[in-house]
């Protein structure tokens, strides 16, 4: 069984910069509490390939994951996919738009996936994120307006 979670907002900063803020994977402890360490291979600009390993916790339990750039098309489309081999695996991207005013529109989603005993896991995983998804959406609003300007 598989599901899909997705979550869109307005960003008061413009395309590129929120673009080059979401594909540097390394962001996203700062507005996903679940990830609690990660780290980007290589340690180069991402592209397509870049891997980005993390350690989250989901439900109490800690998990690694591993997350692979399959496509990165400047400034409106990041995907990613799950390389690691949890219970629950995730594959998804971001879909960014230009506003007027030096605005963005941002589309995330993930299409969650059950394995093994994790089929029975996945709707619980799916309701969870669904629930959250709108907060989701703000906290990564809130974290790419309030992060550094580039210089």
């Amino acid at each position: 069984m598989s599901g899909l979670f997705e979550a869109s907002v307005e960003i008061d900063r413009p395309v590129a910069e929120v673009f080059a803020y979401l594909a540097d994977g390394r962001n996203d402890p700062e507005f996903s509490p679940r990830v609690q360490r990660i780290t980007r291979s290589p340690d180069a600009p991402t592209a397509v390939g870049t891997v980005f390993r993390s350690t989250v916790k989901d439900a109490g339990m800690k998990t690694a994951r591993e997350f692979q750039i399959t496509e990165l098309d400047a400034p409106g489309r990041i995907r990613w996919t799950e390389l690691s081999h949890n219970l629950v695996t995730a594959e998804g991207g971001y879909d960014l738009a230009e506003l007027p005013g030096g605005r963005t529109r941002l589309r995330v989603f993930n299409t969650l996936t059950g394995h093994g005993f994790g089929r029975l896991l996945v709707g619980l995983a799916l309701s969870a994120a669904r629930k959250d998804a709108p907060d989701f959406g703000r906290r990564i609003k809130a974290a790419a307006e309030a992060s550094p300007r580039p210089d």
